[in-house]
Formats: C-alpha cells, sequence, structure tokens
C-alpha cells in the first residue's frame, strides 16, 4: 500500500510539473477557442439582427417610395445608404430610387443612385444591373464617353452580352456603325436562342445592313 501511494505521489508530482510548465499556455488556448466560439456565435446574432433592422428600414422606404414625395426619398435613401451601405436591402432600395427619379425627370440623381449601386454593392448582379441603366441614362444624356466608361471592365458571363448590346448602342449613337455592327453580333452570337431579346439584336443588325447568319431549325422525321 505503502508502495501505492509513493507511485501515485510520483505521478501527481508529474502532474504538477506538467501544469506548472504548460498549465497557461494551455489555459490560454483554451480561453482562444471559447472567444472564438462566443464571437462567431455573437457576429451571427448580430448580422441576424442587423438584417432584420435593415429590412425594416426597406419596408419604411418602399412606403415612402409610394408617397411620391421625392424629398422624403432623398432623406430616406439617405438613411439606409448611411446605416447598412454594404447591404442588399440599401442598394435594392437605390435602384427603386433611381427608377422613380428617373420617372420624375431627375436624372442626376437616378444617376448618382445608380452609381452608388455600382461601386458598393458587392453582388455582381447588382452591380452590373446598375452599371447597364446608369450607361443607358448616360447615352440618353448624349454623354457617349461617360457611357462607354460605365461599360468598360468585365460583366459576369450572364450580363456581357447586355453590356455588348449596349455597347452597341452608344456606338450608333456616336456614328461609329463598323463598331455598332461588331458590338450587336458579338451579343447576339453569345445571347441563347430562346431568349426573346436576341430578336431584338437581330432586328438592329438587320436595320444596319448586316442581318447574322441564323442556324436553321432541323426539320422533324415528320416533315421529311
Amino acid at each position: 500500500m505503502a508502495h501505492l501511494d509513493l507511485e501515485e505521489q510520483e505521478q501527481l508530482d508529474q502532474i504538477k510539473h506538467f501544469w506548472k510548465q504548460y498549465g497557461n499556455l494551455i489555459t490560454n488556448l483554451a480561453l482562444a477557442v471559447l472567444l472564438a466560439v462566443a464571437g462567431w456565435n455573437g457576429w451571427q446574432y448580430w448580422q441576424r439582427g442587423e438584417a432584420t433592422k435593415a429590412a425594416a428600414m426597406y419596408d419604411e422606404f418602399e412606403r415612402v417610395a409610394r408617397s411620391g414625395d421625392l424629398t422624403r426619398l432623398d432623406r430616406a435613401l439617405g438613411d439606409i445608404k448611411d446605416k447598412y451601405a454594404s447591404h442588399l436591402y440599401a442598394h435594392q432600395a437605390a435602384m427603386l430610387a433611381a427608377k422613380l427619379y428617373t420617372d420624375a425627370g431627375k436624372t442626376a440623381e437616378a444617376q448618382a443612385a445608380l452609381r452608388w449601386v455600382a461601386d458598393k454593392a458587392g453582388d455582381e448582379g447588382y452591380q452590373s444591373l446598375a452599371k447597364l441603366r446608369l450607361a443607358g441614362l448616360q447615352l440618353d444624356a448624349k454623354a457617349y464617353d461617360d457611357a462607354l466608361k460605365t461599360l468598360s471592365g468585365k460583366f459576369p458571363a450572364s450580363f456581357e452580352p447586355l453590356a455588348d448590346d449596349r455597347r452597341g448602342d452608344v456606338y450608333l449613337a456616336q456614328g461609329q456603325k463598323p463598331q455598332a455592327i461588331e458590338a450587336f453580333n458579338k451579343a447576339f452570337k453569345a445571347m441563347d436562342e430562346r431568349t426573346d431579346y436576341r430578336r431584338i439584336v437581330e432586328v438592329k443588325l438587320i436595320a444596319l445592313g448586316a442581318a447574322p447568319e441564323v442556324k436553321a431549325e432541323p426539320k422533324s422525321e415528320a416533315a421529311k
């Protein structure tokens, strides 16, 4: 029994020595893990809370938008941009505001709202849509160089044909027919054959005397 007590004492001494040497490190590591878990849970909770607040503010923005009061709309848009600039709801609000500004003839305000989305949105779809609409407004304002600048750079594959089509519109407005045909052709070839908008691009090319070659649909066995 005494031998067993001595062995236990040796083990206890080893544990004490180990803990003395590594105890602080183990405690710090455990604390870091606990803080990381708590931080992640806190971040998730905060994100959910921020999304709820942003959604509520967007609902209020929509009510203001329906009222048609552009002065209140300016303030509401400024508020949601200031508080939730990186949130999707703010980008949706700016896109809606741009439409309302355009309808009211306030093109400068519309362009500013679209430019903000193009610069701030993290979603490529919103960025691309904002750029296309902004380029359209610049085209209407005959700010052709600005429109081409807006359309410069790379677009996601699904938006690239639309960007090419818009470039064609700008070139055509500038009187640069060869460049317009090239852009329209590029858009036409990249669009899905089932897309209705492809027909519009085809009409533009036909009007320019550059009708694209359209593949004939294969005949069915019954028609042969």
